[in-house]
């Protein structure tokens, strides 16, 4: 469970981004901070003023997460990547929603031009950036221009070769007007190849050439035009900024470290795609004894993009692995190409893994701080049901319910929570076969009958063959019965366990006008509970999961064909006329009161199959 409360208290005065989450664990808000523990905690004082866009948004949050960077503008550009990557609801409608630019050159053209684009598209152009300023980005344009004279217009060449005059740039000699055939394709490529040279991050030829054209020009007191220089010069030296968030343009690359402490570890990856920071995920594990640090990281990249579908070519470690060139070749021949394995030792690389270990120390503590704090939450939970039953101890609870669906054939599912945790290992599911239609009455009651004279069954072979404790699927049986319905619900129950001579407490949930749980039936009586108690939540938790299996059963079960209907007893109804007389009616009670007259008017029923449906229902025993 995640408490917001306490997660703000941990929050630190770094700055970051941080990423909110609503309650089906979709991002609904990315933002920026100078300091993650001022901004995150504004939005959750009482004193707030937000307004009604973000009140509406603070309401959906169900827990927030954060990626702590070095400096604000890191935080600028990684917050700018998450949400084109995530878009999340709330950015759109509360923030200003431009996208930093990008430059953009049509390589795919014959004559190739560069211009401003506010995203990247899936066509053959490169591009170069983002970049945090427009402004740069346009005096750049506007200084490749003057250094390489490509064009800017739209025109499409060669077909409007000759058609029209040329344009301004030309004359003023930012443009050698391949719209006329001035120059030819060839040398004009030469000029292209320049270019991405410079955006790829050459400027150092380019910045002594303007500086030695500064330099002339103040010689001969053409100061205008030396400030002209200067002012290009800056342009350049801005725009060949490179933060760790922004990476080489074009470049894949995951980023990988570890934080341990005994035998636990968490593993953080900055995934780097197109030269940016799009996201990250952290893994939680569990280490062999003994081994150290770098065997754990092998350990994790084997059993990681063993999974993956994508391996970037670049994977950067904190440290080195024994078997790297092995796990090189490996990647090698999942990817289909050369994968390279580093261990940056300084500059921006080194501090993106650094970023990345101290995020994975963060979780870490974080992790353990919940993992101590939810155990003793589950615990307390178990022991509060406990004590409002009267009961001295609970270790295993059982939870049934009834999944069916208009008609169509009922499925029962069977969840176990071990002191407070859910067993997965021992749900189960069950077909119901003495029933037909919806009965959720007798369908539970063969559920459970079903469930404990196997398990009796079992513990009889363990008993005379000696076996395991650990032999059967049902031998072990639960210390408390928990039922989705109230009283009937639970008198079905304890009739089966009184047939079977069983004494397990049973309780049920009482539902409120809305459907709520309010309260536990149990021994005859409503035991009220506290909707914000921690053991109302466990129940509340129990009572979702056994739905969610049923239903989930019962989906599988109708996308493989699989369902029953009590249609399908019908002489002379196919699946078309079932279909058909489903839609119409809405399900079986309307079909169960409709006329003769009634069922022959719907679509594909004649007379004859109308009155086979009627006295379906009304002669069967």
């Amino acid at each position: 469970m995640f408490h917001i409360e306490e997660e703000l208290k941990k929050l630190p005065a770094l700055p970051g981004v941080y990423i909110m989450h609503d309650r089906n664990d979709t991002i609904i808000y990315v933002g920026k901070a100078i300091s993650l523990k001022n901004r995150v905690r504004q939005y959750f004082q009482k004193s707030r003023n937000l307004g009604i866009k973000k009140e509406q948004m603070v309401e959906q949050i169900e827990r927030f997460e954060y990626i702590v960077t070095d400096s604000e503008l890191e935080a600028l550009v990684l917050e700018s990547n998450l949400i084109k990557e995530h878009k999340p609801k709330y950015n759109t409608m509360l923030k200003d929603d431009k996208n930093y630019p990008f430059i953009k050159v049509t390589v795919g053209e014959d004559f190739p031009r560069i211009m401003t684009a506010r995203s990247m598209k899936k066509d053959k152009a490169k591009y170069f950036g983002p970049y945090t300023s427009a402004g740069a980005v346009k005096d750049v344009i506007e200084l490749t221009r003057k250094l390489y004279h490509l064009r800017t217009c739209t025109r499409n060449l060669p077909r409007d070769t000759g058609k029209e005059r040329p344009c301004l740039y030309y004359h003023i000699k930012q443009c050698q007007a391949p719209c006329q055939g001035y120059i030819s394709k060839e040398a004009y490529r030469k000029q292209v190849d320049a270019l991405l040279d410079f955006l790829g991050g050459n400027h150092k030829a380019i910045l002594k050439e303007l500086e030695e054209k500064m330099l002339q020009a103040s010689a001969e007191l053409k100061f205008e035009e030396a400030a002209q220089y200067r002012d290009l010069m800056q342009s350049v030296e801005k725009t060949g900024e490179r933060q760790k968030i922004t990476d080489h343009p074009g470049e894949d690359k995951d980023i990988i470290a570890a934080a341990m402490e005994n035998d636990d570890a968490v593993v953080q990856v900055f995934f780097v795609r197109d030269g940016k920071l799009i996201g990250r995920d952290h893994f939680y594990m569990k280490t062999a004894p003994g081994e150290n640090r770098s065997g754990m990281l092998s350990s994790f990249l084997k059993q990681f993009y063993a999974g993956t579908p994508f391996i970037p070519r670049e994977i950067m470690l904190q440290e080195e692995i024994e078997d790297r060139e092995l796990l090189e070749q490996w990647l090698e021949s999942r990817k289909g190409r050369r994968v390279h394995i580093s261990i940056p030792k300084k500059g921006t690389k080194e501090k993106l893994v650094e970023m990345a270990y101290q995020n994975a120390k963060m979780v870490l503590r974080q992790d353990k701080e919940r993992i101590k704090r939810e155990e003793g939450r589950t615990i307390g939970a178990v022991k509060e049901i406990a004590e409002l039953l009267g009961m001295q101890e609970i270790n295993r609870i059982e939870a049934f319910d009834i999944s069916n669906i208009s008609g169509f054939q009922s499925v029962g599912s069977m969840v176990v929570y071990e002191k407070g945790k859910p067993k997965r290992s021992d749900y189960r599911k069950f077909r119901i076969k003495s029933v037909e239609g919806p009965n959720d009455y007798a369908s539970m009651e063969e559920v459970l009958t079903r469930r404990f004279v196997h398990g009796m069954n079992e513990q009889e072979e363990r008993k005379s063959e000696d076996l395991d404790n650990a032999y059967g699927s049902f031998t072990r049986f639960p210390d408390l019965l928990m039922m989705d319905g109230g009283r009937g619900q639970v008198n079905i129950a304890l009739a089966v366990l009184e047939k079977l001579q069983l004494a397990i407490p049973v309780c049920g949930m009482v539902k409120d006008d809305k459907h709520r749980t309010r309260g536990l039936y149990f021994n005859n009586e409503e035991i009220p509970i506290s909707r914000d108690s921690e053991g109302f939540k466990l129940i509340t938790r129990i009572q979702d999961e056994a739905h969610r299996f049923a239903i989930e059963y019962h989906r599988s079960l109708r996308s493989k064909g699989q369902v029953h209907s009590v249609l399908d007893d019908i002489p002379g109804i196919g699946p078309a006329r079932r279909k058909a007389l489903m839609k119409h009616f809405k399900g079986l009670e309307g079909l169960r009161e409709a006329t003769v007259e009634e069922l022959s008017q719907v679509e594909s029923m004649n007379e004859r199959a109308a009155l086979q449906v009627y006295e379906f229902f009304h002669k069967k025993p």
